[in-house]
């Protein structure tokens, strides 16, 4: 599915998505990937829900989110809490939905200037 968004600023947004991969500012990614309103990051090494540990989610701690939206496939899926604790700790809003939803959001929050980190699995 198309999303279209102006981008102002040059902020990293969504511009479309499908079963197996995510286009951010028109640039088509088939791997996980961290998206913020200043970068693409790829060295954030989750391919599968299931292998998500307490490492994966600390990461986010220097990105300093306010929110951290985690698009879990074409499935919904939660983690165990305590595997992102740290993250609730710090303040930090942890929000798990399905990838286009996790888009969709993302791009939401970025246009209200919100401090989001969207992760995404693929």
């Amino acid at each position: 599915m198309k999303l279209h968004l102006d981008h102002p600023d040059h902020k990293h947004l969504f511009t479309a998505h499908g079963p197996d991969f995510v286009m951010v500012n028109g640039q088509r990614y088939q791997h996980s990937i961290v998206v913020h309103a200043e970068a693409v990051l790829s060295d954030w090494h989750v391919t599968r829900f299931a292998e998500l540990n307490e490492a994966h989610f600390t990461y986010f701690l220097s990105l300093k989110p306010e929110v951290l939206l985690l698009g879990t496939g074409t499935q919904q899926h939660f983690p165990h809490p305590r595997l992102y604790r740290a993250l609730t700790d710090a303040g930090i809003a942890v929000e798990f939905m399905n990838t286009p939803a996790a888009c969709r959001t993302y791009n939401i929050l970025v246009a209200e200037d919100r401090r989001v980190v969207a992760a995404i699995l693929l």
